[in-house]
């Protein structure tokens, strides 16, 4: 944005930098951690479950394009173990094309409202068909027609075209099962490292990160915030 003569105007709206909040979360010191990320993340998980009003599994995605290009979105956490992080996806969406290209990834859970964050760094993988075959059966009909309806990431001219391509699926699969589509099911991130992230007051906040070591043992350092 100009004045009359071209000169840049200053652009005067709310004040970001002034937004703040201290954080006065629990300590977190390495006799609070788990030696096994998975468990201290399933502890953190059931607590977000418990104090966030919404969505407590939604998780930002980060993948990286063939060009070096970062991309994120959010997604919904469905399950996890041992082996990983397991979220699912139309196949033929941009993040699995970037996933095709470059498997590693970003995944990023933030609970504001207990002032904790949880960064994993792994790579993505496409889980077995019976486990994608096994969670689309559990969703709502109407999720599962969802799936067959949308190219995701694909450019669609109006909303009107969805809507209809929905009706005609609904009414193709009217007296009976939803089949999987070949081109939906889940991804796996396989975790290499997992920083759990407590704030805190005065900006002092806790980090602790775990690395997968080659015997996959975990390695526990804390991060200066």
């Amino acid at each position: 944005m100009s004045d009359e003569s071209g000169n840049p105007t200053a652009h005067h709206g709310m004040d970001v930098a002034a937004l703040r909040r201290s954080a006065t979360g629990f300590a977190l010191d390495r006799d609070d951690l788990n030696d096994d990320p998975i468990v201290q993340f399933e502890d953190w998980f059931r607590y977000a479950c418990e104090t966030v009003p919404l969505d407590p599994n939604a998780v930002s995605l980060a993948t990286v394009d063939s060009d070096n290009r970062p991309s994120s979105r959010t997604v919904l956490l469905k399950s996890f173990d041992e082996r990983g992080f397991v979220f699912y996806t139309n196949y033929e969406s941009r993040k699995a094309a970037d996933i095709e290209k470059n498997p590693n990834v970003s995944l990023l859970f933030f609970w504001s409202d207990a002032a904790r964050q949880v960064k994993i760094r792994g790579t993505a993988e496409k889980i077995p068909t019976r486990e994608s075959l096994a969670y689309f059966l559990s969703r709502p009909r109407g999720s599962q027609i969802g799936a067959w309806v949308s190219a995701q990431s694909s450019v669609v001219s109006s909303r009107s075209l969805l809507e209809n391509k929905f009706q005609e699926i609904k009414q193709k699969f009217r007296d009976k099962e939803v089949p999987l589509p070949s081109f939906w099911g889940g991804y796996r991130v396989v975790p290499q490292e997992i920083e759990f992230w407590q704030g805190r007051r005065n900006r002092l906040h806790d980090r602790f990160e775990y690395t997968r070591q080659e015997d996959d043992s975990w390695r526990i350092e804390r991060l200066a915030p």
